[in-house]
C-alpha cells in the first residue's frame, strides 16, 4: 500500500516543481492530474466493488465462448469447415440461432449498470473535473496546451495506484 502512495507522491513532487515555471502552469497541471486521477480511482474503486459483490452473491458467467476468443484468437487451432453454396444456406435457420445467442435485457442488468455508473465516486470525481476546468476558464488561467497533456498523467498515476503486484 505505501508504493502506491510513493508514486502518488513523486507526481506530486513533479507537479509542485511546476509552480516555478509559472502559477499558470502549475494550476492547470495540477487541476489536471487530479481530475483525470480522482476519475481513474473512483471508477477502479466501484469496479471493484461491483467484483466482490458478485462474487460475493455467487454470480458467475461461464462464457465458453469468450474462454475460446482468449486461448484461439485468431482461430488457428479451429477446423475448417466447407463453406456451404448459396443454394443451400438457410437464412431464417441462421436468424434463429443468433436471437438464442443474444441475452436479453433484465432488470437486473439495468440495475448493476446504473449502480456503477452513477455511484458517489465517480460523479464526485467528475464533478471535480468539470468544476475545476470552469475554475480555471473563469479565472482566466485555462491553457489547453498544459491541461489536456496534463490528464495522462492523471490517467498513468490511477493505473499505479492500482496496479496489482
Amino acid at each position: 500500500m505505501a508504493a502506491k502512495f510513493k508514486y502518488l507522491a513523486l507526481f506530486e513532487v513533479v507537479i509542485a516543481l511546476s509552480y516555478f515555471v509559472s502559477r499558470s502552469v502549475f494550476l492547470n497541471l495540477q487541476v489536471a492530474f487530479l481530475s483525470s486521477f480522482f476519475v481513474i480511482v473512483a471508477s477502479g474503486l466501484t469496479h471493484k466493488k461491483l467484483v466482490k459483490n458478485r462474487l460475493k452473491n455467487g454470480i458467475y458467467e461461464d462464457d465458453r465462448d469468450l474462454l475460446e476468443k482468449i486461448d484461439d484468437p485468431h482461430g488457428l487451432f479451429e477446423e475448417e469447415e466447407e463453406t456451404p453454396n448459396e443454394e443451400e444456406v438457410d437464412f431464417k435457420e441462421i436468424v434463429k440461432e443468433e436471437k438464442k445467442r443474444v441475452k436479453p435485457l433484465n432488470a437486473q442488468h439495468i440495475k448493476t449498470g446504473l449502480r456503477t455508473s452513477f455511484s458517489l465516486y465517480r460523479l464526485g470525481a467528475y464533478l471535480f473535473l468539470v468544476m475545476g476546468f470552469i475554475a480555471l476558464k473563469n479565472n482566466a488561467v485555462l491553457n489547453l496546451g498544459v491541461y489536456l497533456p496534463s490528464l495522462a498523467l492523471g490517467i498513468v498515476a490511477g493505473y499505479l495506484f492500482f496496479k496489482e503486484k
